[in-house]
């Protein structure tokens, strides 16, 4: 899946990807029994297993973005040379100054991305701690 090339297209698919994320709350509330429920629900399955999918869309994330990280800053690198080349080329000046904003988007989404991660291993483990410690937040 290359969705690197446009960067809107690119933060689409990774607000796809951040949906546990967003709906962190909810899924905790439907995972966690309340006291009334406790002997019906199994809350220590329950948390394990929506730990392991946030483990898995933080990580999935975390690799899409560091690869569209990698393969702009080759564009970068290859439009660097071209202007080198021909540096009174407008087309290829334009099309670096684009790449080098859109490398600059990628770098922050990994920041943004931190913050989100942050948010949704408190609450977890708000939620959780009780029932499940995990080895890693």
């Amino acid at each position: 899946m290359m969705i690197c090339p446009d960067f809107l297209e690119f933060q689409d698919n990774l607000k796809k990807m951040r949906i546990l994320d967003d709906k962190i709350v909810y899924a905790l509330n439907t995972s966690i029994p309340t006291e009334s429920f406790k002997n019906k629900v199994d809350a220590t399955s329950a948390c394990q297993d929506l730990h392991a999918q946030i483990q898995k869309g933080h990580t999935e994330r975390e690799s899409v973005i560091k690869n569209c990280i990698l393969a702009t800053a080759e564009s970068v690198k290859n439009l660097k040379a071209a202007k080198e080349a021909n540096p009174n080329d407008f087309e290829i000046l334009k099309n670096l100054k684009a790449e080098q904003k859109k490398l600059r988007l990628l770098q922050t989404e990994i920041s943004v991305e931190e913050v989100i991660r942050e948010k949704t291993n408190k609450l977890f483990t708000e939620k959780c701690r009780s029932y499940f410690k995990p080895d890693t937040l």
